[in-house]
């Protein structure tokens, strides 16, 4: 029985994986980069992907995906106010997005009118880590009021992103957060990581991640265009 549960679930992943590759197959024919942005509920999702619009409106051509486990539009909402395209999926209490539901949710966006597209995975650092959804890049948003120890409890899904930012950067005068603890965890499980420190609030460290993102963008369109 076991054997079987096993074999079960290694399908389910298989399967996943399958249509993954073929989404981002999609995305890089269609000159489209795309992030998929992880976190705890509270950790800032929303508030970084509003800012790092603001911030590259007008440069870049962007679409975002919004993931989350109740049938509301609250967060889609904002990003469309802005003039942002955006597409809600309601995963249905699912915890996590995958890969079909990315596929879904592309058919709703013209390509190749996009340069970057940001996803919105559901609030939750265990299930996010297992399900790869076709995007290119993988972040995660870890926030000062969250606690210094996350590296340590939720180890899965530090070990596969390209990118951290740690949020709320504001609240270090007030909070017993350890940077240099918080960091120490970090670098065990992913070496090397580019992290940002960043606030939505004072908008510290946001032109670092800004660079970022453009730099990846207009890199991966070079390397599309010559391929």
């Amino acid at each position: 029985m076991t054997i079987e549960k096993v074999q079960i679930v290694e399908k389910i992943f298989e399967a996943n994986d399958q249509v993954a590759a073929q989404t981002q197959t999609q995305l890089t024919n269609s000159g489209v980069f795309s992030i998929n942005i992880m976190a705890s509920p509270g950790a800032g999702k929303t508030s970084v992907i509003l800012k790092t619009i603001s911030k590259l409106s007008g440069k870049l051509r962007m679409g975002v995906i919004e993931g989350d486990t109740a049938p509301v539009t609250i967060d889609s909402d904002k990003v469309m106010a802005m003039g942002i395209p955006a597409v809600q999926i309601n995963t249905g209490g699912q915890c996590h997005l995958d890969a079909v539901m990315i596929d879904s949710a592309l058919k709703h966006f013209d390509l190749n009118q996009l340069d970057l597209i940001i996803v919105e995975n559901v609030g939750n650092l265990i299930c996010p880590a297992s399900f790869k959804i076709g995007t290119h890049a993988n972040v995660v948003i870890s926030s000062i009021p969250e606690g210094d120890d996350k590296p340590y409890k939720y180890t899965n899904i530090y070990r596969g992103i390209d990118v951290l930012l740690i949020n709320k950067i504001d609240l270090m005068p007030y909070i017993d957060f350890r940077m240099d603890y918080f960091q120490q965890g970090v670098e065990i499980l992913n070496p090397g990581l580019t992290t940002f420190q960043v606030s939505c609030k004072t908008e510290e460290g946001f032109d670092r991640w800004i660079d970022w993102i453009s730099t990846r963008v207009s890199e991966f369109k070079n390397k599309t265009a010559n391929a």
